[in-house]
């Protein structure tokens, strides 16, 4: 097997899972980043969050989160306010139809993601994702130019 065709598979494969999962929740409203942003929000037990610290916990680390983020006030979902202690501080926490929204959304993604993985068996599941958490710690400490 040639390493190229293995990338490409890789981005196919990737590519797919976002598809179907974007399919699912797009009915909503709302984008798979948007998503990835409600979930941390909410999985933050302190409260209130930073927008860098949104950024280093997305799956798709992207330029343009301040809009995602603007997107998702208009729509109710997250809140912003300025940091009582420091006013140059913005902080970021979820609202009640946020979490609303990701009550709803959560099994539409479980369901979607057991039959995207069903194929699998608990092993191969295990070994996959040994694999790719093998390439993800080595492209950390390694810049591949891609």
């Amino acid at each position: 097997m040639e390493l190229k065709e293995l990338i490409i598979q890789l981005i196919k494969t990737g590519a797919t899972i976002s598809d179907k999962l974007n399919k699912k929740i797009k009915t909503e409203g709302v984008s798979l980043p948007q998503f990835n942003v409600l979930r941390i929000l909410r999985g933050h037990k302190d409260g209130n969050v930073n927008l860098f610290m949104v950024q280093q916990r997305m799956v798709n680390r992207m330029s343009n989160t301040t809009r995602l983020i603007d997107k998702l006030i208009e729509k109710n979902l997250v809140k912003r306010e300025i940091c009582t202690d420091n006013r140059r501080k913005i902080e970021l926490s979820i609202t009640q139809r946020g979490l609303d929204l990701l009550v709803k959304l959560d099994p539409l993604i479980s369901n979607e993601e057991e039959k995207l993985m069903r194929s699998l068996t608990v092993n191969e599941k295990k070994q996959l994702f040994g694999l790719l958490d093998k390439i993800n710690v080595n492209h950390k400490k390694v810049d591949l130019g891609l």
